[in-house]
């Protein structure tokens, strides 16, 4: 079961990473007017300009994960009958 489900564990993360951009992305658009966030080695940019976005994007990723992940977790557990473990 250990093995099944850290195979699963990855693609939930790879699944999270994928809707967190996304989302991520749509977000900038709506805010900036501009496709892309600018990147941190960009020397266009200025710190005030780097890291509110990177802050954001932060958040998004982590939350996101965490709704797949636990997700996952609960889908394992409805059809398995036990809550999965990383060991």
């Amino acid at each position: 079961m250990s093995t099944v489900y850290k195979i699963l564990s990855a693609l939930f993360g790879i699944l999270g990473g994928v809707i967190a951009g996304a989302l991520f992305k749509q977000l900038w658009k709506r805010v900036s007017d501009k496709d892309e966030a600018p990147e941190p080695t960009d020397p266009d940019y200025t710190w005030a300009q780097i890291l509110p976005p990177a802050i954001v994007k932060g958040a998004i990723v982590g939350g996101v994960r965490a709704v797949v992940e636990r997700s996952g977790a609960n889908g394992v557990r409805r059809v398995t009958g036990s809550w999965p473990t990383n060991d």
